[in-house]
């Protein structure tokens, strides 16, 4: 069921419909803010996958002893 559904015959479909239902001056936005939110997921993604190693543990100084 899921093996054929991105042929080119499948994609040209659903352009069309999404043409009929949003017009052709809105589709240019819809992509536009759809490609936007692409790029700010993957640019957090990859701030998230390199945060574990820019963080670094303070090193305890032992002249600084809680008292």
């Amino acid at each position: 069921m899921i093996e054929g559904l991105l042929q080119p015959n499948h994609l040209l479909i659903v352009l069309v419909v999404a043409l009929f239902i949003f017009g052709p001056k809105k589709l240019p936005e819809l992509g536009q803010g759809l490609g936007k939110g692409i790029r700010s997921f993957r640019d957090s993604m990859k701030a998230a996958s390199e945060e574990p190693e820019k963080i670094e543990t303070p090193a305890v100084n032992s002249s600084e002893t809680i008292k």
